[in-house]
């Protein structure tokens, strides 16, 4: 391959944190106009690659070329001097400002002594909005008041407005599902005819077979194995991911039982009905079980979630706790004793740790009064409550004194539910809580899972990947329209019926509902 056809080369590019060296070596080259999979766990590298090629950091040693021309990407206006533009996981929009003044930034129109035109910086986003698909969502909307998925959508949004030759998609389907993932792909295919580059930083082979043509494995810092998509199949691809072969990706679900008829739900919900998207949902989640949640974005599943930890208070419909009633107004009410329910969020980084801190302090908030001696937190105590759950979670031990946010995505998660076993919960409500995360920590993930219900707790489990329910979960129920239409168990979970009653077809309950 010759310099004239490459996009971007990365060569011997180190980068390290201290002792920590991020990248060590890993080189890189992609191909003018293509579609490019860089892959790999996390920790392995990708995101610092991300960072480097943004203008956020710079490296120790190594050089990139753009285009065949070597440059210095000292801070971000460097990186967009050159045609590169990121949308990123960790979504950089400013939530308190509207869409088009995120759009706009830095570099919104003026006119007479340098004022704002804003009606038509509005209308150049609406336009924009519009190509791509994106018309129903207003321009002058705050934010922080649309979901994360529409939040994921306009930052990919805002990079494709600032015309990019290179485009990083960094985890761009971790937030997004079903029709989100086609627009994704409509849109690769777009700018692919236009002849933009894109980097597609991605966990899920799925999408980077849909979409890409070559990818790059980095494991360690190092870059392992490139090579074009069609010619590696899956399991070449997670041997170089973790360096290993991973022999079962999930862990095997034991035989379906009959179900005891004098068991007693753990948790159970009638008549549930918010404000928001909930209408009417009832379930029976039952002790040692992984009762999976189904269902295509805002059909209510978040609602229920919520409401089950305290988060949004019920319109209508009762919560039971081992067939008591009971009212959860705030999360604590959830956590309490003898309740035990514990939340795992939608989005880690904003609800369910506070990055700055150090795993110590994250781990043991919830329970804090738990080491609380006269007044006095018992730090002995307390730090060897947290060693104790972050080696089950095989988080290293570092954390304990490490601020969160230096850790990858997968750590972040570990650390979040670690918390909860520390809290000694009994029951998870677990809100995809394999987003964003590589194949080996999804399945420590699903390992620990099966062994919490294994030691007699039980598992709410919302996932976006069929695949997940399908392989995971001991009985699925289907949501469409704020309430369940199907319920699955044993041979009967399958992708197809899975989808057939998320997009509304009447099956199993739904039937009932109608007659």
């Amino acid at each position: 391959m010759t310099a004239a056809i490459e996009a971007l080369r990365m060569d011997r590019i180190v980068k390290a944190y201290g002792p920590t060296v991020a990248l060590d070596g890993a080189s890189i080259s992609v191909r003018s106009g293509e579609t490019h999979a860089l892959l790999g766990e996390n920790g392995a590298g990708k995101s610092t690659t991300v960072k480097l090629l943004s203008g956020l950091i710079r490296p120790n040693s190594g050089s990139i070329r753009i285009f065949g021309d070597e440059v210095h990407l000292n801070r971000p206006t460097d990186a967009h001097h050159h045609g590169v533009q990121t949308a990123f996981q960790e979504i950089s929009l400013v939530r308190d400002l509207t869409v088009a003044e995120n759009l706009l930034l830095p570099n919104a129109p003026t006119g007479i002594a340098g004022l704002l035109r804003r009606r038509h910086g509005e209308a150049l986003v609406r336009e924009h909005l519009e190509r791509l698909d994106l018309g129903g969502i207003n321009p002058r909307a705050e934010v922080g008041t649309l979901d994360l998925p529409q939040r994921q959508k306009i930052e990919i949004a805002r990079a494709v407005f600032r015309h990019p030759r290179v485009l990083l998609l960094d985890e761009p389907t971790s937030a997004l599902s079903g029709r989100d993932i086609d627009w994704l792909g409509g849109l690769i295919e777009r700018l692919k005819a236009d002849g933009v580059t894109t980097i597609f930083i991605s966990h899920r082979m799925a999408e980077v077979r849909l979409f890409c043509d070559r990818l790059t494995v980095l494991r360690n810092g190092k870059d392992v194995g490139s090579g074009e998509v069609s010619e590696i199949n899956d399991d070449e691809v997670i041997r170089m991911i973790i360096g290993r072969s991973l022999t079962a990706t999930f862990p095997p679900k034991p035989p379906v039982k009959p179900r005891d008829p004098a068991a007693v739900p753990v948790l159970s919900g009638q008549g549930l009905a918010t404000d928001g998207k909930l209408s009417d949902a009832g379930f029976d989640l039952m002790p040692g079980e992984i009762l999976g949640i189904a269902g295509l974005q805002g059909m209510g599943q978040q609602d229920l979630f919520q409401a089950l930890f305290g988060v949004i208070p019920l319109t209508a419909g009762e919560i039971r706790v081992d067939g008591r009633p009971v009212t959860l107004a705030s999360p604590q009410d959830a956590i309490r004793a003898n309740i035990g329910i514990s939340l795992v969020p939608e989005d880690r980084k904003t609800e369910g740790l506070f990055l700055r801190l150090d795993g110590k302090f994250n781990v043991s908030l919830p329970v804090l009064d738990r080491f609380s001696r006269a007044g006095f937190i018992d730090g002995k105590a307390e730090k060897a409550a947290v060693a104790e759950v972050l080696d089950q979670v095989e988080v290293h031990p570092r954390a304990i004194h490490t601020p969160s946010g230096a850790f990858s995505g997968g750590n972040q998660q570990k650390i979040a539910i670690a918390k909860w076993l520390v809290a000694g919960s009994r029951t998870l409500l677990m809100f995809d809580p394999t987003r964003g995360v590589d194949v080996g920590t999804k399945h420590q993930l699903y390992v620990m899972m099966r062994s919490f219900v294994e030691a007699g707790g039980s598992v709410l489990f919302y996932s976006t990947e069929i695949a997940e329910l399908v392989n995971l979960c001991d009985r699925v129920l289907v949501m469409y329209g704020g309430r369940f239409v199907d319920e699955l168990e044993g041979e009967a979970i399958e992708e197809e019926r899975i989808m057939h009653g998320a997009l509304g077809g009447l099956t199993g309950r739904a039937r009932e509902v109608a007659a």
